[in-house]
């Protein structure tokens, strides 16, 4: 599972323009997602730093508008340290349960499934006593569109 969603994460950060890097040691952080532009007013390159995750627990389009996730509190609390240098976000990857469902190849195209979804949990609050329920809104699916409108909003010196 996790190969796959760095392969999604790849396409995505390819098809916006953005370029990867990967911390060592990692720390609880993924990867570097960065993108240069000159409309960037905070710096000429904006950085963001994702958390990876994926799960079969949870099936594709998930009803209304948030699904549930567990995190340790641990992860938790280092994703919603604020206030920070250098935004977090966390990437879920719903995945079907059988690995032979998730990847179609064609000769128009290639279909990774299911979907990654991102939020930002900056500020939210430990509840649990070991891990911690959070909640990704199913409106934020992460491809190159989102992933370029959350670039532009971190260049204009906003958050994610």
């Amino acid at each position: 599972m996790e190969t796959l969603q760095v392969g999604y994460l790849h396409a995505v950060a390819a098809a916006a323009g953005c370029s990867l890097s990967q911390p060592f040691p990692d720390n609880g952080i993924d990867w570097h997602v960065s993108h240069s532009a000159p409309e960037h007013t905070v710096d000429d390159e904006v950085t963001i730093k994702v958390q990876l995750k994926c799960t079969y627990q949870i099936p594709p389009h998930p009803p209304g508008d948030a699904f549930s996730f567990t995190l340790d509190n641990a992860h938790l609390v280092k994703l919603a340290r604020t206030p920070v240098s250098v935004h977090k976000i966390l990437v879920v990857m719903l995945v079907p349960r059988s690995q032979e469902d998730w990847l179609r190849a064609g000769h128009e195209r290639l279909d990774l499934r299911h979907c990654c979804y991102w939020t930002n949990l900056a500020g939210h609050a430990v509840t649990g006593r070991h891990r911690t329920t959070v909640r990704i809104p199913t409106s934020r699916i992460f491809d190159d569109r989102a992933l370029c409108e959350i670039m532009a909003r971190v260049g204009a010196g906003g958050r994610p």
